[in-house]
């Protein structure tokens, strides 16, 4: 009974049956613990995709969503109203950017309890500089040697993932994981091992797609220019008849340069 009274027991009981299957096989709970992270993301590949078809979808309309923001400035109501309009006619869901996030939030919270009702199981050190992963992050100094990676790994993170985001957003999501670094800092080393792990992948990936992914490029504004650039010796006549459509005028041939008649001596012609 008590297990259908907590919705995040399923779940935990599947991540600490994961972390034993690999402990079982050989690795410690730490890297248990890494190996875990790994095929969390790799289960949430499907989900990345979608995020980075809607980063690329966002780009390639972003001046003309600037546009309407640009518009309708002074009524926000309507700012919004015309963006939800532009949002559905270019099936543009801009929540998709953020799902691979949200799917990680139950995880890291279940993870959480797995290791908090799992001491005295879970426990052991990380590459002989971690004493015991069940310990809080601020227990020993190594512990303050992994927040500083989390951070750091954060705000890379961020960086590749808040591509779409205004200057304003992102110099927040930038803040906050300084900001965290207190409340983190409580968690079981276990846990920001995880995180720092799932940061780490998210800076890989964004190297990889950066590279990989060609990116979309941008749709025409209205009233943009679609055609060649005019240059000094096209004639304004011509370039303008091209533009609409109509047969250019026929540039007139220079005319032949009159023939010189020579005259002979005594008065007569050649």
């Amino acid at each position: 009974m008590l297990a259908f009274s907590n919705p995040i027991h399923p779940l935990e009981t599947l991540l600490k049956g994961v972390l034993t299957f690999f402990h079982a096989h050989g690795l410690t709970w730490a890297w248990s613990i890494v190996a875990l992270t790994i095929v969390v993301r790799i289960v949430l590949v499907p989900l990345v995709v979608r995020q980075i078809h809607s980063m690329q979808n966002l780009q390639a309309h972003a001046p003309q969503m600037k546009e309407i923001q640009k518009k309708y400035k002074g009524d926000r109501q309507k700012m919004n109203e015309e963006l939800m309009k532009f949002y559905k006619e270019n099936n543009i869901n801009p929540a998709a950017s953020c799902l691979p996030l949200l799917a990680q939030f139950p995880v890291f919270i279940a993870l959480y309890f797995t290791l908090k009702n799992n001491t005295k199981h879970i426990t052991g050190s990380w590459l002989h500089v971690v004493p015991n992963i069940a310990d809080k992050g601020t227990a020993h100094w190594s512990g303050y040697v992994l927040l500083a990676v989390y951070a750091g790994s954060q705000v890379a993170s961020t960086y590749f993932m808040g591509a779409t985001m205004d200057k304003t957003q992102r110099n927040i999501m930038m803040v906050l994981p300084l900001v965290f670094i207190t409340v983190v800092s409580r968690f079981p080393t276990g846990l920001i091992l995880y995180w720092m792990t799932t940061n780490l992948w998210t800076v890989g990936q964004g190297l990889v797609t950066r590279r990989l992914v060609p990116k979309t490029p941008a749709p025409k504004l209205f009233g943009s220019s679609s055609g060649p650039k005019r240059s000094s010796r096209t004639p304004a006549k011509a370039e303008e008849a091209k533009e609409n459509g109509a047969p250019a005028a026929e540039t007139p041939k220079p005319q032949a340069a009159p023939r010189r008649v020579k005259r002979k001596k005594g008065g007569a012609r050649r």
